[in-house]
């Protein structure tokens, strides 16, 4: 029976994604924020005060909480500590930084965890119709599928030096979603890459990648991403088949063409990763609770996804390392 009481809510980390989540708990009916759970305590206050927050919001250091996600007896210590306890139904929303290098969104109850692992482009409306019709077999036989993945502007130095690199913070969601589409993982990957921006060669990353994967199937895909594109966030997907293709292209903030004597024009596409997949978190909260509160059984991304992500990631470094094609396997 699905749950109908008000769900309390934890969100730990500040950053840019936690204030868009923060966004979603805030204006969902069926949320209130119980703890904001953050290192930098001023910012904290500042997002409570702009979401116009009561004093039942408690501001708790992040600092005091790591063991929460270290060692589960002291987790139940520290979650009594603050009082986690006291609530029997608890969502935490939390950015780690680990070698997958996704979100966790997780609940306590009764301090018992349950893990989501956020990967926001399997809820984009587009790209899950892609995937839907792709499985119902429409596009006959699939034969290849490509992706292309482009920054607007590259993330700061700061960032990619505690990022994992370019094949676990950005490849793994191309990976993922080609790997999704097709309900295979991939036999053979290949990989090349190059640093055209010498403050990210000095860090030994790349900035440019190819990958390229041969499924058991017979399917073919090619991964392009890039740093950096000045035209705006570049998000495009094709999957081609033996009755035709589907392809998602990039979004525009506003659907207004511009007509002249010297052609037409659809101004920018949308800038960053927030405003491109704006809906797609949205949608992927609204999926975590309904499974939470019953609605809907299983959560979407699996613990499978997860660690063959991670593996195929490792499989483009090993590639890149010797260069030559790489057997991946799950075991």
């Amino acid at each position: 029976m699905a749950s109908t009481r008000k769900v309390g809510v934890a969100v730990c980390g500040m950053g840019k994604i936690g204030s868009v989540h923060l966004n979603h708990v805030v204006r969902n009916p069926r949320t209130s924020v119980k703890w904001l759970v953050e290192e930098d305590l001023e910012r904290a206050v500042h997002l409570k005060n702009e979401f116009y927050m009561d004093d039942s919001v408690q501001i708790v250091n992040a600092s005091k909480l790591n063991k929460v996600l270290e060692d589960k007896t002291t987790a139940v210590t520290t979650a009594e500590e603050y009082s986690f306890s006291a609530f029997k139904n608890i969502i935490q929303i939390c950015n780690i930084v680990e070698r997958i290098h996704l979100l966790f969104i997780f609940y306590f109850q009764d301090i018992f965890l349950q893990f989501f692992i956020h990967i926001c482009r399997h809820f984009d409306p587009s790209i899950r119709d892609i995937c839907k019709r792709v499985k119902a077999g429409e596009l006959g036989e699939v034969k290849s599928i490509k992706t292309t993945s482009r920054d607007h502007l590259p993330p700061p130095i700061s960032n990619l030096k505690t990022s994992g690199g370019i094949f676990f913070d950005s490849a793994t969601h191309d990976m993922d979603l080609i790997c999704w589409i097709l309900g295979e993982s991939p036999s053979t990957l290949y990989c090349q890459a190059h640093a055209f921006n010498p403050e990210i060669a000095a860090i030994d990353d790349f900035d440019q990648i190819g990958i390229m994967m041969k499924f058991p199937g017979g399917a073919i895909a090619h991964i392009d991403i890039n740093r950096q594109a000045l035209y705006g966030y570049d998000q495009r997907l094709e999957v081609f088949g033996s009755n035709g293709m589907l392809e998602s292209k990039n979004m525009y903030p506003t659907s207004v063409h511009y007509h002249s004597k010297y052609g037409h024009s659809l101004g920018h596409i949308e800038d960053s990763f927030t405003a491109r997949y704006k809906e797609s978190y949205r949608l992927e909260f609204e999926h975590f609770l309904n499974v939470y509160q019953g609605i809907e059984s299983t959560l979407d991304v699996s613990e499978e996804d997860c660690i063959r992500v991670t593996r195929l990631s490792e499989c483009c470094r090993e590639s890149l390392q010797s260069g030559k094609p790489i057997q991946f396997k799950m075991s």
